[in-house]
């Protein structure tokens, strides 16, 4: 890897759009037990050993499997911004009572599925390991039913949550546009006028908050010229390199960003998209994606710890992938999701957020995901389309909030899938889910 792509990598991590694809070994990586941090040995003692240092800004650590350590602990390595509690205390979730969280966790882990594609089954414990996992949280009926840390993840710890930031950024959205705060028919030229000739200028809020603009933005790790790497080197907080004179911050590229096909035509997971929705949302509001969340939803569900998120060079968050939070605290926020806006018997917000999300955008417009064949993506969240009405926040290496109405359950997974597509865990995840809804159901 170049040096002005190495420098480049150091931002991207913080984008959930992860390099690990370029930086892995073309062998089989190691096991989740064999890579797991407390085994790899990594920054323990103090100081750790030079083998066991995992540094910055030389950029290796979030290659594999120095990233099963790095995802929780993102804020050492980038600037980050605050998202608050409060000073309240925290509202604990419900649990069952310990003999019957035991009983239950037992039967959670001996259930069976096959995979996607699949000819012999696995156990719901078997798949954990499969895919990486660091933390997996599991409630039903508003109580917490299953529980467990692996790796880097203790229940007091942080995680990066990546992409699902995405769809944090996106129920602020919906939730201002229910309020009649953003109008997601308006273009965003009319909230930003400094967005210039950028193409975004002609696209609708809505088109934006659903992913469907017509803009130029590839993603594509392995390519040195691909607009990921422009993109990471305008948002680094790192000291630009001399004689750089391109863009200075996510909202400087954003005014540059150049036209490919028609607004509205298509769904195409572009990041770009989230960080011209965080910037609407705080040209509305005069406040920052990371202030609103703290206002809107930490302070108010009870969160028992703070979260953060990565920043560029200038303070702006990152709308896109910048979040760590506590495993809990992502449950809450599905909670909020299941009971359409409702948590510790307050309401956070208006039920019609949630049942517009849960609508989902148009599978017409939605292609190229073979493990969500019937999918749609609105406000920056997936939908299913599945019998069970699932929706779902996603990010790279497995992060997930699943939210299944049908079974009245939340579930949410931390991980540190050695490759940054989803599409290689969703095959052992997505009918891991859906058994241990059915058993919930069962019950």
């Amino acid at each position: 890897m170049s040096s002005s792509i190495s420098k480049a990598a150091l931002i991207a991590v913080s984008f959930g759009m992860s390099v690990t694809s370029m930086a892995t070994a073309q062998n089989a990586p190691l096991s989740a037990q064999d890579s797991d941090p407390r085994v790899m040995g990594w920054m323990e003692g103090f100081p750790p050993p030079p083998d066991k240092l995992i540094t910055q800004p030389d950029s290796n650590f979030f290659s594999f499997p120095k990233l099963r350590w790095s995802v929780c602990h993102l804020r050492e390595f980038l600037p980050t911004e605050e998202v608050s509690r409060g000073l309240g205390a925290p509202v604990p979730l419900d649990y069952l009572t310990p003999a019957e969280f035991a009983e239950t966790a037992r039967e959670i882990d001996a259930l069976t599925f096959t995979p996607i594609d699949g000819d012999a089954p696995m156990t719901w414990e078997q798949s954990l390991y499969a895919n990486y996992t660091d933390g997996i949280l599991i409630l039903h009926k508003d109580r917490v039913v299953y529980e467990r840390y692996f790796g880097c993840l203790a229940e007091d710890g942080k995680h990066a949550a990546m992409s699902m930031t995405k769809s944090v950024t996106g129920l602020l959205g919906e939730i201002l546009v229910a309020e009649g705060v953003l109008d997601d028919t308006a273009l965003v030229r009319d909230i930003i006028p400094e967005i210039g000739d950028s193409a975004f200028a002609t696209a609708t809020v809505r088109e934006v908050m659903d992913m469907t603009t017509g803009v130029q933005y590839s993603e594509n790790y392995s390519d040195p010229n691909a607009d990921i790497w422009l993109y990471s080197r305008a948002a680094s907080p790192l000291p630009k390199p001399e004689g750089y004179e391109g863009p200075d911050g996510y909202w400087e590229y954003l005014q540059q960003v150049k036209p490919e096909g028609n607004h509205g035509d298509q769904f195409h997971y572009k990041t770009i998209n989230s960080d011209m929705l965080g910037w609407m949302i705080s040209r509305v509001t005069g406040k920052s994606v990371t202030e609103l969340a703290s206002e809107r939803l930490w302070r108010r569900m009870g969160a028992e710890q703070d979260a953060y998120q990565t920043v560029d060079g200038k303070g702006v968050p990152f709308a896109g992938g910048g979040i760590s939070a506590g495993l809990r605290d992502l449950g809450r926020l599905g909670l909020l999701m299941l009971n359409a806006g409702e948590i510790n018997g307050e309401r956070l917000f208006p039920a019609d957020v949630v049942d517009n999300i849960r609508a989902g955008g148009d599978p017409a417009k939605f292609a190229g995901f073979p493990t969500i064949p019937n999918g749609s993506y609105t406000s920056q969240w997936w939908v299913f389309h599945n019998d069970h009405g699932a929706f779902a926040a996603r990010g790279v290496h497995g992060q997930t909030i699943y939210v299944d109405p049908t079974a009245d359950m939340v579930l949410v997974r931390f991980a540190s899938f050695p490759q940054a597509q989803n599409g290689f865990i969703d095959p052992t995840s997505l009918p891991a889910y859906q058994a241990v809804a059915e058993y919930l159901m069962s019950r």
